[in-house]
């Protein structure tokens, strides 16, 4: 169902709401003008939960069936776009729980910048790093070992800068939960920190 059409012709000038009430009414192809819209943004969200491009894909399939199937549960209260992205974020989360890897890694392959940065930090841990190259390749291979739950807060919380409110509205958890799940990804990441023996980086 994922297009690859580019919009090299007239581009469907209709609202959301318009297309999707066509859709409703048996129009299905109009649906495609749906997938032209979200597919950019979709695949972006995507990507910051699966590295496999194979998965990415299985993924955008997945959230476009979803989108189609459950279209008529839109209720326009709020836009279109923010309905479909929680919906992209709550499959993202379904793919994680549902291949979920061993993560467990000793980190004895972390890359020469990762290794820099440690080094700096270690030498300097008061200072602003996060500027340097090293900062995001070690949050991206730390990701990598945190749970679903844990992952997803992270992104939304840390990386994204959500609000609490925000991400239970993304999510459909409770705030309650956001915040213990929150609470838990901290004490996880801590974890995986601990694992590096910053010793060798003195």
């Amino acid at each position: 169902m994922v297009s690859s059409i580019q919009g090299d012709g007239d581009i469907d000038s209709r609202s959301d709401a318009d297309i999707i009430k066509s859709v409703l009414a048996g129009e299905t192809a109009d649906f495609e003008e749906i997938i032209r819209r979200y597919q950019p943004r979709i695949f972006g969200t995507i990507r910051k939960y699966a590295r496999r491009e194979s998965e990415v894909d299985d993924i955008a399939q997945e959230v476009f069936i979803k989108a189609f199937r459950k279209l008529h549960t839109w209720r326009a209260e709020a836009p279109f776009e923010h309905w479909i992205m929680r919906l992209s974020v709550r499959t993202c989360y379904d793919f994680l729980r549902k291949h979920q890897r061993n993560r467990e890694n000793a980190f004895t392959d972390l890359s020469d910048p990762e290794k820099d940065w440690l080094q700096d930090f270690v030498k300097a841990p008061d200072d602003n790093h996060s500027e340097k190259q090293g900062a995001g390749d070690l949050v991206h291979t730390l990701m990598e070992q945190m749970s679903p739950a844990g992952k997803l807060i992270l992104q939304l919380q840390e990386i994204e800068q959500k609000s609490v409110k925000e991400i239970a509205d993304i999510t459909g958890w409770s705030i309650s939960l956001v915040k213990v799940r929150a609470f838990r990804a901290r004490n996880e990441m801590r974890k995986h920190l601990e694992k590096i023996d910053l010793t060798q980086y003195l």
